[in-house]
C-alpha cells in the first residue's frame, strides 16, 4: 500500500514549545506518559514499566519519534520533554472516518501531568496544524477522542474542529471530530503563537466533504512482545487524543 504524505519538517517552533525528534534525555519523560495511571485514563490504562523500558532500551529513545509526523513535544526553554506529538493517517480498518478511503490525517497528542493546565498542548497541535497546512494540499484532518474526555473535546473545539460523529472502539464510545487542512492557514484564535518551521509545498485546493463514518471495528491491545519501540512510544493515537494541557 502507497505511504501517504504526512507532515515532515523535523522541527517546528513555536513560543513556548518545539516540536523535534526523540533523543536519549526524553527516556524517563517516554516511560512516564505511557505508565501513569492518571495521563492514561482516556488511553486504554497504563502500560507496565518493565515493558516499555525494555523497549527503549532495545530500540533507543530516538527510534520512537523515527517515522514522518511523530515528534517530542520539548519544553521551548529548557528543551525538558513536555509530551508526544503525531500527525498521521488513520487505519483504512478502524472505525472513525469521513471518506470512504479512509487514511484521513489525524492528530494526537499527550503530555505529561507536570504540563497539564499551562495550554501547552494547544500550542503545540496549533504549530503542527499550521506546518502542515503550508506543506500539505488541503484535506481532511481528524481528532479522535473518547466521548468522556471533555477536555480534549474542548481543545478540539477551540482548535476549529467539529464533531461529527460517535463510534465504539476500545470498549469506549469515541468522538470523531474533523477539520479542513487548509482553513489553518489563517488565524487561529487570539494567542495562537507565530509557527518557525521548514515547509515544502503549499495548500493546493479544498476538498473537504465528510462522507458517513467507517464502522469498522478493530480491537486494541495492551503492549505486546512483538511491538515495536515506536508503536509503544505513540500508542496514545490508538486511544485518542490526550484531554490534559
Amino acid at each position: 500500500m502507497t505511504r501517504l504524505p504526512t507532515l515532515s519538517a523535523p522541527v517546528i517552533e513555536s513560543n513556548r514549545v518545539v516540536l523535534r525528534k526523540a533523543r536519549d534525555t526524553d527516556w524517563k519523560g517516554i516511560v512516564e506518559v505511557m505508565t501513569d495511571p492518571e495521563v492514561r485514563t482516556y488511553l486504554g490504562g497504563p502500560h507496565p514499566r518493565e515493558a516499555v523500558e525494555q523497549f527503549l532500551a532495545a530500540g533507543r529513545t530516538a527510534g520512537a519519534t523515527a517515522e514522518a509526523g511523530s515528534y517530542v513535544i520539548a519544553d521551548g526553554q529548557t528543551d525538558q520533554f513536555v509530551g508526544t506529538l503525531r500527525l498521521d493517517r488513520r487505519a483504512a480498518d478502524r472505525p472513525g472516518h469521513v471518506t470512504g478511503e479512509g487514511r484521513e490525517l489525524e492528530l494526537s497528542y499527550v503530555l505529561r501531568r507536570g504540563a497539564w493546565g499551562a495550554g501547552l498542548a494547544f500550542e503545540a497541535t496549533a504549530a503542527a496544524l499550521r506546518a502542515a497546512a503550508g506543506e500539505l494540499p488541503d484535506q481532511s484532518v481528524l481528532i479522535v477522542t473518547q466521548a468522556a474526555n471533555n477536555r480534549s473535546r474542548k481543545l478540539a473545539r477551540r482548535l476549529g474542529f467539529q464533531e461529527v460523529s460517535q463510534f465504539e472502539e476500545s470498549d469506549a464510545r469515541q468522538v470523531l471530530a474533523v477539520a479542513p487542512l487548509g482553513s489553518f492557514r489563517a488565524s487561529l484564535p487570539a494567542g495562537t503563537p507565530a509557527i518557525n518551521t521548514v515547509t515544502r509545498s503549499r495548500v493546493l485546493s479544498a476538498n473537504y466533504r465528510p462522507n458517513s463514518a467507517n464502522n469498522r471495528s478493530r480491537s486494541q491491545r495492551h503492549v505486546r512482545a512483538a511491538m515495536s519501540i515506536r508503536q509503544l512510544a505513540l500508542t496514545a493515537a490508538r486511544y485518542g487524543s490526550q484531554s490534559h494541557r
